[in-house]
C-alpha cells in the first residue's frame, strides 16, 4: 500500500512538472507584449520592467528561474495587478470557487446516485424515460446556456413575487450560492446518473444477488448492502476528477453570475496576457486534478476489500 502510494505520488510530481513545462512554453509561444497594455511607458521604463520580471533574459534561462521559483511555492507576481502575488489572488479567490465547487459537486453525487438508481429499478417505465431525457438535456446543453435561463427564470420568479426569493447574481450569502450550484453541477449530475443506471443494471443480473434473493433477504437490505454498495464503485472512480473540474472550472458561471472566484481571474488573465497568473493557477489547477485522482484511487480500494494495491 506504502509502495503503491509513493509511486502514486512521483507520478503526481512529473505530471506537474510537464504541465509547468507545457504551459511555460506556450505562454512564450503566444504573441504579444504582457507590459505592452501600460499607457505612456518609456523606453526606460520598459526596460526596467523586463528587467524586474525577467523578460529581459533568454527563454532558458527564463524557464529554470520559473522551475526554481516554483519549487519554493512562489508562482510570481502578476504583470497588469501591481504589487499583487499570484500566490495571493489564489488564496483570497481559491475559497470562494472551492464553495462553490463542493456544493455543486454534492448536489451531482446524491442526485447522480439518486436518479441513477431509479433509473435501474423503474427501467423502461415512465421514472427511467422522464429522468433520462433530463439526463440528455443536462449533458447536452452548455452551463452557460443553463445558467442564463437560470438567471432569466430567476428574474421572472421574483418579479411575480414581488420580492427576492433567491439573488440573480453575486456572492456573499448561502442563498446566492444555490442556483450557481444546481447550475455548475448539472451536468456531472446527468453522467453520474447514467453511469450509475448502467452499472446497476449490471449488478442487477448478477449471481450473489440472485443468491441473496433466494436466500430471502428483504429488498431493501439487498439495495443497500449488495445493490448500490458495488455499483457505487464506478462512480467513485470518476468522482475525483469531477471534483477537480467542478471546482476550477466554474469559469462561465462564475462570470455569469458575478461570482469573485479564481476563474474569473483567470479569463481576465488571457484576455490581458498576464502571464504570471495564467501559469500560476494552471498549474494550481493541475495539481489539484492530480491530487483528487489519486485520492479517488486510494479511496477505491478501500471501499473495494478485492482491489489489492501493490
Amino acid at each position: 500500500m506504502w509502495r503503491y502510494t509513493l509511486t502514486r505520488l512521483l507520478q503526481g510530481i512529473i505530471t506537474i512538472w510537464f504541465i509547468a513545462t507545457a504551459t511555460f512554453l506556450a505562454m512564450h509561444a503566444v504573441p504579444g507584449n504582457p507590459l505592452a497594455g501600460d499607457k505612456a511607458m518609456t523606453a526606460e521604463i520598459q526596460a526596467n520592467l523586463e528587467a524586474k520580471y525577467g523578460l529581459d533574459k533568454p527563454v532558458s534561462q527564463q524557464y529554470l528561474i520559473y522551475m526554481g521559483n516554483l519549487m519554493r511555492g512562489d508562482l510570481g507576481i502578476s504583470y497588469t495587478q501591481k504589487n499583487r502575488e499570484v500566490n495571493d489572488i489564489i488564496r483570497e479567490h481559491f475559497p470562494v470557487s472551492a464553495t462553490l465547487g463542493i456544493i455543486a459537486i454534492i448536489f451531482a453525487a446524491l442526485g447522480g446516485v439518486l436518479f441513477g438508481a431509479l433509473t435501474a429499478l423503474y427501467r423502461n417505465k415512465w421514472p427511467d424515460t422522464v429522468i433520462m431525457l433530463m439526463v440528455i438535456v443536462g449533458i447536452s446543453v452548455p452551463s452557460f446556456v443553463i445558467a442564463a435561463f437560470a438567471q432569466l427564470a430567476l428574474v421572472r420568479i421574483n418579479g411575480a413575487l414581488g420580492f427576492s426569493l433567491l439573488p440573480v447574481a453575486g456572492w456573499g450569502t448561502v442563498a446566492h450560492m444555490i442556483v450557481p450550484s444546481l447550475v455548475l453541477g448539472l451536468g456531472t449530475m446527468a453522467y453520474l446518473t447514467r453511469l450509475m443506471r448502467s452499472s446497476m443494471l449490471e449488478i442487477v443480473n448478477s449471481d450473489y444477488i440472485r443468491t441473496a434473493n433466494a436466500k430471502g433477504l428483504p429488498a431493501t437490505r439487498i439495495f443497500t448492502h449488495h445493490q448500490l454498495r458495488n455499483a457505487i464503485l464506478p462512480v467513485v472512480t470518476v468522482l475525483g476528477p469531477a471534483i477537480a473540474a467542478i471546482t476550477t472550472g466554474g469559469f462561465v458561471v462564475e462570470l455569469v453570475f458575478a461570482i469573485p472566484g479564481l476563474g474569473r481571474y483567470f479569463v481576465q488573465a488571457v484576455q490581458q496576457l498576464d502571464y504570471t497568473v495564467i501559469m500560476g493557477t494552471t498549474v494550481f489547477f493541475g495539481a489539484f486534478l492530480v491530487l483528487m485522482v489519486i485520492a479517488v484511487d486510494l479511496l477505491y480500494g478501500w471501499i473495494d476489500p478485492r482491489v489489492r494495491l501493490n
